[in-house]
């Protein structure tokens, strides 16, 4: 199967839609009763994550009824539809809204990340800022574009690479091994710039945009990094699990590391990664 652009634009269209209807609507607007915690004080989901995956899942079931279908907030009560990814001839992977505790927080770094895969190979990825209204359209092979809300466009190109001591960068230390979070955090202190979004839609966003060098994960959900890796890859950009092979539909572990190329990403493991 193949996505044609008459897809992709039901996708763009129906995941601005649900930024519309279900998640601006509840920013700031949130009680109490609408936020809960799944395993942390950090790690939460809302009314709005639910409501907005509905929203999604059911536009996407409807154009496209065998699909296999694998969303953040679903998992949780079936976890075996992440290694179905890897056998799936058409799959979506959602995260209607990606930092969700920035979200809950009312701080506007949040945003819904959207891939499809088949057979195993993401095959397009779809970063939607639903505060700006803006997206980021991906398709392997055809490379990564913005697109803003009022109808302009612009190619994606990653930064150039330069020295560690001049780059800007974030590694998602916190949800590292405990073991090693001491040795990320202080590795950090090498670059120009360390920052900290909690927000993987924006931290791809940026680093496929050339605002950032480099992003780090040790953390793997299908639904954080497939939009993202294959934006970043279609930007230019180089990403790879630690031990160098691909990041595939599926992965759990491993972790991830994204750099400007293939020399950045080797230098960044051994400074930053400390492999």
């Amino acid at each position: 199967m193949t996505l044609s652009d008459t897809d992709l634009d039901f996708l763009v269209a129906t995941v601005a839609e649900a930024g519309v209807t279900e998640i601006l609507p509840r920013f700031r607007n949130l009680s109490a009763s609408d936020i809960s915690q799944k395993t942390s004080v950090v790690d939460l989901v809302t009314e709005a994550d639910i409501l907005a995956e509905k929203r999604i899942t059911a536009a996407l079931l409807d154009r496209f009824p065998k699909a296999h279908i694998v969303g953040e907030e679903a998992y949780d009560a079936d976890h075996s539809v992440i290694p179905a990814l890897s056998t799936a001839e058409l799959a979506f992977v959602i995260d209607p809204i990606d930092g969700t505790f920035n979200y809950a927080s009312g701080f506007p770094a949040f945003g819904t990340l959207l891939a499809v895969t088949i057979k195993g190979e993401t095959v397009a990825g779809i970063i939607h800022d639903p505060v700006m209204g803006d997206t980021i359209v991906s398709v392997k092979g055809a490379g990564a574009t913005l697109k803003r809300k009022n109808g302009s466009e612009a190619k994606l190109c990653v930064a150039d690479a330069v020295d560690l001591s001049q780059m800007v960068g974030i590694f998602s230390w916190g949800h590292s091994f405990e073991e090693r979070r001491p040795i990320i955090a202080a590795n950090m202190t090498k670059a120009k710039m360390a920052l900290s979004l909690n927000c993987s839609a924006h931290e791809y966003w940026l680093v496929s945009t050339g605002k950032l060098h480099f992003i780090g994960h040790e953390k793997l959900m299908p639904w954080d990094h497939l939009a993202g890796v294959l934006t970043h890859q279609e930007a230019g950009g180089y990403t790879a699990k630690f031990d160098g092979t691909p990041y595939r539909p599926g992965d759990l572990t491993g972790g991830i590391l994204s750099a400007p190329d293939k020399e950045s990403w080797k230098m960044l493991r051994r400074e930053i990664v400390g492999l």
